[in-house]
């Protein structure tokens, strides 16, 4: 087995069959190290955790993980983190459970940012997507990474704004992080390799468990300041994800919608149970007290519209405000009107709402405000 000894014997205590997060921070606590776990002896091994996996852990082989591990974290871009880390994020670490081992890929430095989690349904409508999209890349743009758990719908939108921003985003999954899972987010999936990180703290190699996915939610709760719901069913897993940040003390935030939509009754349930309702990312930024003194970045109207500004050079505002009229329009109804893409449109379409010009309403309506 290749050098790292420290690293080695991390991973060599993370792969032994039955010896989970719990155990493994039982045996941290009593022994230090994982190498001085591995020097203790039998008996004193079998004091803490039991005669059984006190023999696990002095017998199994776990040569073939650790060197592939090893090999994978040589890679570049790729890191290990072990509690022990410096660099371990520190929200992470003060939660109820922290992974003793994260496998990141990407820019690891994200992790030490303030985060605000953005979850919501995997069968996601139009109008929650762009809604996610919108509110992830006002929060990013405004210096917060976002973190989501790279699923179709909501996290995956999710993502794609934020990686419009200076926050970046982070996404937590739940296979071997040398997994793309869903292979529909395979471009995704790659481009926060490359621009945000990727992480998990299962080993490489992990298929999609079902068991797997309401576990890494605790993660996403864990590295983030707030969870803001987009869309959820009565039993979304977001919903999972909102309870542990809620529990974890983390503010929780929700935007409402029509009455008549299932997407919309997990949000509604939340906003009864204490979440605070949100029409836009900057109810956000003022619940957390997120300032531009904190970002350097600007306001996040400023924020917005420096993302804008070339959409919104000369009478490119007017033009929309006059396209739109005062009565509520759809997206597809302006793109029909002006000429301009949805996504020119949404990103103009953000910068009028955070200046207060325009309102977005329930069912995908635009509206002008006087």
């Amino acid at each position: 087995m290749r050098g790292n000894a420290g690293l080695s014997a991390w991973l060599r205590l993370a792969a032994v069959p039955g010896v989970g997060g719990e155990t493994q921070r039982r045996l941290l606590k009593a022994c230090g190290l994982p190498e001085a776990i591995f020097a203790a002896t039998h008996t004193a091994l079998a004091a803490i955790v039991g005669e059984q996996v006190a023999l696990r852990l002095l017998s199994y082989d776990a040569a073939v993980e650790v060197e592939t591990a090893l090999t994978w974290a040589d890679l570049p871009g790729n890191r290990i983190l072990t509690l022990a880390d410096a660099d371990y994020p520190a929200p992470l670490l003060d939660s109820d459970d922290p992974p003793p081992l994260l496998y990141a890929k990407g820019r690891v430095e994200l992790l030490r940012q303030p985060a605000l989690a953005v979850v919501g349904s995997r069968n996601a409508s139009r109008q929650g997507e762009q809604n996610a999209e919108a509110f992830a890349e006002a929060l990013s743009r405004s210096g917060l990474a976002v973190v989501s758990g790279l699923a179709l719908g909501i996290d995956a939108a999710a993502h794609r704004g934020a990686l419009r921003g200076a926050g970046g985003t982070i996404a937590v999954i739940g296979t071997g992080v040398d997994r793309i899972y869903p292979a529909r987010n395979e471009a995704l999936t790659r481009e926060i390799a490359e621009r945000g990180v990727i992480v998990s703290e299962f080993a490489l190699g992990t298929p999609p468990l079902a068991a797997n996915f309401p576990r890494r939610n605790r993660i996403i709760a864990g590295l983030a300041k707030g969870c803001l719901v987009v869309e959820a069913a009565p039993r979304s897993g977001s919903l999972i994800t909102a309870r542990l940040a809620a529990e974890a003390g983390r503010e929780v935030f929700a935007i409402p919608g029509s009455i008549h939509s299932p997407l919309s009754k997990g949000c509604h349930a939340l906003i009864k149970q204490g979440a605070k309702l949100v029409e836009s990312a900057e109810d956000i930024l003022e619940e957390l007290g997120w300032t531009p003194a904190n970002s350097g970045l600007g306001t996040p109207a400023e924020v917005a519209c420096g993302w804008a500004d070339p959409a919104l050079d000369g009478d490119g505002g007017q033009n929309v405000l006059a396209a739109l009229g005062y009565d509520p329009c759809t997206l597809d109804g302006l793109v029909d009107r002006t000429g301009l893409t949805a996504d020119t449109l949404l990103a103009m379409l953000l910068v009028l709402e955070l200046d207060g010009r325009v309102a977005q309403l329930p069912g995908g309506l635009y509206q002008q405000i006087k």
